[in-house]
């Protein structure tokens, strides 16, 4: 009996034993459990922390672009590497912005109160971003990219609120994106859009300027004018279809219209520098490119390449980054042993430009000194006049240098306190031919468009370089100016719509229309006439290449941009010399070196192919009955 009671103890104390062992494996799991959750607590942050610190990051990238952005004011507008660097970092800090709030946009909506128009400053960045590149490389393609980026703020109406915001600078910044856009969409020749953009301009500027009755209301009806006038003097001839839509016609340099041309050895310079200046004072002009500078800088550009023609359908297009090797720039900071640029062509497309508008003489001269300095071997400078005359009041002229007088510089305000006229001083705002002499150490091509051209033809080549100076006629036919007197609103100086010399060189079929009377023409017309032109410049180049020529033109040859306007100059100077209304050496233009005259420009093979294409169009009238210059 007591064992029996000793043993049922013993399991009693036993089961309490597994039970009591039980809750505390029990109490043991849970502890575990806590433990774990407490520190999955500390390891994981919260929902609210994650989206505070995209929030933050955002703030960062968005002030790190802004001071970046800001800070390309400050770089050297000349010179090739001192700004590349900088723009390098500023491309990347806005690739990391932009697609930043692309992968958050669900969080920095909701939590910083990001709005579209922010989203659409951003984009406009990166547009300006693109263009300003375009300006420093000459390299079209990042004008495209400029374009795409532009064309997907207006595509998904990123401002489209902006009036609801009831903030004044708010819409200045949306008309400024306009602007912007229509000075991009002009060099591309998208004039379809052009002139859709004007439309909403002009309804963005009633309704900036009715809302708020801003300061600004002149400047910006002035800017709408400046716009509208520029597009109507870019159609100095319409080209239509069958159905009397206009016909938007390219005239950078492209496979087909590069000329051809027999190279030999001494075709050895390359084309690397241009200097473009404008100073025009009643030229028209639309955001500091007068007529004459939209025209030359499209001259001397190439087409941009097939691959590089994209448009994005979003901002940009989903699954396609922004940002790729070839427009990236800020991807362009690596560089191989040969210091050639990864992900770009070892060979630049476009030679480097600069546009200088109404600059001063001081400004001229640092430019002119940079693309000097930064000519390699075998290297070319160009340098483009277009300027109102400075004349020399000195009755016999001893010093051609500075004698015959020059063309106008801009000047300061204070300098004119200082300007006094006297018959012993020079005029001090005037870029005379002598202070190029110095630039004449390498090889120099000259292009003066001017009432003053002439006053050029005497730079010597002290140097034994290469020079080439090609002059615009100093007067025009009282006709023309007439003409171009009702065209231009009645302001009397008929280079308001751009230069007859320069149009030569931009689009001789153009100018022979001009000068023709013709503003109308078919396209099918115009593309027979084209192929005159194309014949007219290839036997050209073949009396080029087999003529008595100075050695200087022969060394500037084989670069196709100088080619192209040697051509073009010839073909100004076959026409002008057998047109009816252009009797006067003042009314025909010069080259220095003077090109011969029996074996190219009077020969009888370019004089026929004039009259070739002034019957076709039936305007043989115009022309001299012989090549002669017999009526």
């Amino acid at each position: 009996m007591r064992r029996r009671q000793a043993q049922h103890c013993a399991a009693d104390a036993k089961a309490k034993a597994r039970g009591r062992g039980r809750a505390a494996r029990r109490g043991s799991r849970s502890s575990i459990v806590d433990m774990v959750a407490m520190a999955g607590a500390s390891v994981y942050p919260s929902m609210e922390e994650l989206d505070r610190k995209v929030v933050i990051e955002f703030m960062h990238l968005l002030e790190k672009s802004k001071q970046l952005f800001n800070g390309l004011r400050d770089l050297p507008q000349h010179g090739h590497k001192q700004w590349q660097s900088y723009f390098g970092r500023t491309f990347d800090i806005y690739t990391k912005l932009w697609k930043f709030q692309q992968q958050h946009r669900l969080i920095l909506d909701t939590k910083y109160g990001l709005k579209r128009w922010q989203i659409g400053e951003i984009a406009s960045k990166i547009g300006q971003l693109y263009y300003h590149y375009y300006l420093r490389t000459s390299e079209t393609n990042y004008l495209n990219e400029a374009y795409s980026f532009y064309a997907a703020i207006r595509g998904r109406q990123y401002y489209s609120r902006a009036a609801k915001e009831n903030r004044p600078d708010l819409m200045v910044k949306k008309l400024r994106y306009y602007a912007r856009f229509i000075v991009v969409c002009l060099l591309l020749k998208r004039m379809k859009l052009v002139r859709e953009l004007v439309m909403e301009l002009d309804k963005q500027i009633v309704d900036y300027t009715s809302t708020y009755e801003p300061d600004d209301q002149l400047e910006w009806s002035l800017v709408l004018e400046e716009i509208k006038s520029f597009i109507k003097a870019d159609a100095i001839v319409n080209v239509i279809h069958a159905d009397a839509n206009t016909v938007i016609l390219s005239h950078r340099l492209g496979p087909l219209t590069t000329p051809p041309c027999e190279k030999t050895p001494m075709m050895n310079l390359v084309l690397q520098e241009i200097i473009i200046i404008g100073n025009c004072n009643d030229q028209v002009k639309f955001s500091e490119l007068t007529m004459d500078m939209f025209r030359m800088l499209q001259t001397l550009e190439r087409e941009p390449q097939d691959e590089f023609n994209h448009i994005y359908d979003s901002s940009p297009a989903p699954g396609r980054s922004s940002f790729d090797k070839y427009s990236m720039p800020g991807k362009m900071g690596h560089e191989n042993g040969e210091g050639q640029l990864l992900g770009r062509p070892s060979r630049r497309e476009n030679p480097h430009k600069y546009l200088l508008y109404k600059p001063t003489f001081s400004q001229i001269i640092m430019f002119l000194s940079s693309g000097f300095k930064e000519l390699p071997i075998n290297g070319a400078m160009l340098l483009y006049l277009s300027a109102d005359g400075c004349f020399s009041s000195a009755k016999h002229a001893t010093d051609y240098g500075y004698d015959l007088g020059g063309v106008q510089t801009s000047c300061k305000k204070e300098d004119m306190i200082h300007t006094k006229k006297s018959l012993q001083l020079k005029e001090m705002h005037c870029m005379y031919p002598g202070d190029l002499y110095p630039f004449t150490r390498k090889p120099f091509f000259v292009i003066v468009d001017s009432d003053n051209s002439f006053a050029f033809q005497n730079i010597p080549q002290y140097f034994n370089q290469p020079l080439v100076i090609l002059m615009s006629p100093q007067e025009l036919p009282l006709k023309f100016q007439v003409s171009a007197l009702i065209i231009a609103y009645c302001i009397p100086d008929h280079h308001h719509n751009g230069s007859l010399f320069t149009l030569f060189l931009h689009s001789p079929l153009t100018a022979f229309c001009y000068i023709c009377g013709i503003t109308t023409i078919p396209i099918h017309q115009w593309e027979r006439c084209q192929s005159f032109i194309d014949r007219f410049v290839t036997e050209a180049s073949r009396l080029f290449s087999h003529c008595r020529i100075d050695p200087a033109y022969i060394q500037f040859f084989g670069d196709d941009f100088l080619r192209v306007l040697l051509l073009r100059y010839v073909f100004c100077d076959v026409v002008l010399h057998l047109h009816r209304s252009f009797k006067g050496s003042m009314l025909r233009p010069r080259c220095q070196p003077p090109l011969p005259e029996g074996d190219l420009l009077d020969h009888p093979s370019l004089t026929h192919l004039v009259f070739d294409l002034a019957a076709h169009l039936e305007v043989r009238d115009h022309f001299m009955t012989t090549s002669t210059g017999n009526d």
